[in-house]
């Protein structure tokens, strides 16, 4: 008699047995969340550092009973956040861009920290100054820093040195930037451009801000300043490089650039010898330089350094509470969590950058493997550390500077007029939104105080 069946039986009844076992089990484990206030955070990052800030949420929901914070990376954040906000469905905290609290804050789309703030003993002597400035808009604090940048000159010491320059001398002024940019220069036997020192267009993500180098300013007294003498200027020195180069010839160059994040970048491949970034760069070269790529720090020389040393673009994420959410101090004390000196530490150590906070521990500095993080964090101290003009048209602006770039660098028109068009389009758009906020401010702020958590 054969056992085949019986063998399938016994199989299959084991199988089943163990399955049943599992199934109680899974059943069993308890739910982590039970009995604690469960909030819920939505965060724009993704990859590397979404896991930075993971670790972090782990550890806080490790670290007491009483709150557990449900985080998600979200794409989008910008128009989903304004939206849940509008159905009366928001997140309890959402990770924001700093430049953005005027447009929020100024909706009502915020919850106000203030009071929250204070209860925790959190105040200006905690941050560096430009970070805790960031955080406030109209007499309000609206977010606190997650993770901060400066924006710096990161240049090539490989290139430099091949063309005869000092690797461990960059230049200093703008008039220095293209006395080193002609001789880092090459050029194929047909005249077309091989290698270049700088190109402000590579890559051009800070287009409507090259004024801060010049020491302008794009508002002024509730006016749009872009026809003042300094910024004019800095879109004057844009407007050389078509002319000087050749549009034909510059976009030809700029055809055969890659992705940013790829070997192909034109600055890890040797095509661009210097470019302004963030510090982040450091984990875009690890990623994408050949492994012999050697590189620089320096702040990004001005038009007048002696008058304007060290001017840079200061921003940081920011960790906000939006209008309606169901549990704002429970998500306080998470946004208070990350902002005590550990928690932070080991966010940016994970991610790459420097601390918003003032100061940095031994083990912070000692272990970070960024070679150019304190080239980074002290410009973040520099007194021409500049933020992104504080307006809820900065997005308009913004947009209608790329396109004045554009257009300069194209031949299409001239820094004064593109610069013109600007200021009349701008002008009219900032004046709208200033009327508006006069009209909402004494309802919004009585709004604010009176409701505050």
């Amino acid at each position: 008699m054969s056992r085949k069946p019986f063998v399938s039986l016994w199989v299959r009844g084991l199988a089943l047995a163990t399955l049943c076992a599992l199934v109680a089990g899974v059943q069993a484990a308890p739910d982590p969340r039970a009995g604690r206030v469960v909030v819920k955070y939505w965060e724009k990052w993704n990859g590397f550092e979404a896991d930075a800030m993971r670790a972090v949420v782990d550890d806080f929901n490790q670290s007491q009973n009483r709150i557990w914070v449900d985080y998600s990376s979200v794409s989008q954040i910008d128009r989903r956040l304004m939206l849940a906000i509008a159905g009366g469905v928001p997140p309890d905290i959402a990770g924001v861009w700093g430049l953005s609290i005027p447009v929020y804050s100024e909706n009502n789309a915020l919850t106000p920290l203030d009071k929250l703030a204070a209860e925790k003993g959190i105040g200006p002597d905690r941050y560096i100054p430009v970070f805790w400035d960031t955080c406030r808009h109209e007499g309000h604090l609206w977010g606190l820093p997650s993770t901060p940048t400066t924006l710096a000159l990161v240049y090539n010491k490989k290139m430099f040195r091949e063309a005869g320059l000092d690797p461990e001398r960059p230049p200093r002024s703008i008039a220095e930037l293209e006395a080193f940019n002609e001789k880092l220069l090459r050029r194929s036997p047909d005249g077309g451009i091989e290698a270049i020192g700088f190109l402000p267009e590579e890559p051009g993500w800070w287009n409507g801000l090259w004024g801060y180098w010049w020491g302008g300013e794009m508002l002024r007294d509730g006016k749009v300043n872009v026809g003042s003498p300094e910024i004019r200027s800095a879109y004057e020195w844009v407007q050389s490089y078509p002319e000087r180069f050749g549009v034909r010839e510059l976009l030809a160059f700029r055809d055969g650039f890659g992705n940013y994040a790829s070997p192909q970048n034109p600055f890890f491949n040797g095509r661009v010898a210097m470019v302004l970034q963030g510090v982040w760069i450091h984990n875009f070269i690890q990623n994408y330089a050949p492994p012999d790529f050697e590189w620089g720090v320096a702040p990004f020389p001005s038009f007048d350094p002696a008058r304007h040393p060290d001017v840079t673009l200061a921003d940081c994420d920011m960790l906000v509470i939006p209008a309606g959410a169901k549990h704002p101090r429970e998500a306080f004390e998470f946004i208070a969590y990350v902002n005590s000196p550990g928690p932070m530490e080991k966010l940016c150590l994970g991610q790459l950058k420097f601390s918003p906070l003032a100061t940095s521990s031994p083990e912070f500095l000692a272990r970070h493997p960024h070679p150019h993080l304190r080239a980074f964090s002290d410009l973040a101290w520099s007194p021409n550390a500049r933020r992104y003009p504080v307006t809820s048209t900065w997005t308009a602006y913004q947009s209608e500077m790329r396109n004045a770039v554009s257009r300069i660098w194209s031949g299409n028109a001239d820094a004064g007029t593109a610069l013109a068009t600007v200021e009349q389009r701008q002008q009219k758009n900032l004046d709208r939104a200033a009327a508006r906020w006069t009209r909402m401010a004494p309802v919004l702020k009585k709004l604010w105080k009176d409701t505050s958590p």
